[in-house]
């Protein structure tokens, strides 16, 4: 079996030593190619490529935004009929890891290698659907609003040389709720399977399976019956006012997930089309991708096939 591994030498949790002792051991199974990214938007340009030269499998080495730019490759352009696209495998190396722990792959590295050896031995795999913002797709999770302004905040500071760590993600969502210029009201409209309109929002996660992230070891439910093997799934908030948002907050950390009269639930949906009357910050499985003033947003099933 052809495979390409694709690997972010910036990863936050694997040394070099970790990886050539994972690079090895696959290398006995499989007809191995390794190339370490450099650049934004490289992993994509790396798959896009091996799709092309008709690679079996892509095994992404790093964390949720090495696996973002993975499927993209996979899947942009859209496959014609008939054509079949590599199996994607995923080794954990980022510090939160969303989608691989929502899998189950282990988040250390060569027990993952080891799961991954025993799924090619015995051709397992499973099929996950994905969602789609415009043309780009997401594993767990985008945001529309304040969830994507922290993102782009925080991306700032680890340009400057800051290390991303959960201090540095609750100090800067505290500055960034704090900065938002209309907290009691929302501007944000959402239109879900073409129903009627739910304006008002203040905050739209979007999300494709639960956990939405991870505080440290703690998960966070805001849509606590997300499926990667249903449609979407949406958390809103009506108003950022402080007190209930701390409620909501720790809400986040319940198995029942965020209520309560400022929130708004939506489990299951195939279509849904966000706008608001000024540009609002946008992410995708963490990474802030600009600002706009609307974005549809669809759900893709059974988009992949993953070897785990």
């Amino acid at each position: 079996m052809r495979a390409l591994v694709v690997l972010n030498p910036n990863a936050t949790t694997t040394s070099v030593r970790t990886r050539d002792v994972l690079l090895a051991a696959l290398s006995n199974d499989l007809d191995l190619e390794v190339a370490e990214t450099t650049h934004r938007g490289h992993a994509t340009e790396l798959t896009r490529k091996a799709r092309t030269d008709g690679v079996d499998l892509v095994v992404s080495v790093g964390g949720d935004g090495t696996v973002n730019e993975v499927v993209n490759g996979l899947l942009e352009p859209a496959p014609v009929p008939g054509e079949q696209i590599p199996d994607i495998a995923i080794i954990p190396g980022g510090s939160t890891n969303v989608l691989a722990r929502n899998l189950g792959i282990p988040e250390n590295s060569i027990e993952a290698t080891g799961l991954l050896l025993d799924a090619l031995r015995s051709g397992r795999r499973q099929s996950i659907g994905l969602g789609r913002l415009d043309d780009r797709y997401f594993t767990f999770t985008a945001g529309f609003g304040l969830d994507a302004d922290v993102i782009q905040a925080v991306e700032a500071e680890r340009e400057r040389g800051r290390v991303s760590t959960v201090q540095l993600y609750i100090r800067t969502a505290v500055r960034r709720f704090f900065a938002q210029p209309e907290r009691r009201h929302g501007v944000i409209e959402l239109t879900a399977d073409g129903g009627l309109p739910i304006a008002g929002l203040a905050v739209v996660i979007i999300t494709n399976c639960t956990p939405w992230t991870y505080l440290g070891a703690r998960p966070l439910r805001p849509t606590p019956f997300a499926d990667l093997n249903a449609g979407l799934d949406v958390f809103g908030l009506t108003s950022l006012r402080l007190a209930p948002t701390l409620l909501h907050l720790a809400q986040l950390t319940t198995r029942r997930g965020p209520h309560g009269r400022a929130v708004v639930s939506l489990h299951d949906r195939t279509s849904i089309v966000l706008r608001a009357p000024t540009p609002q910050p946008v992410q995708v499985d963490g990474d802030y991708i600009g600002d706009r003033t609307e974005v549809t947003l669809t759900s893709v099933p059974r988009a992949l096939r993953i070897a785990y």
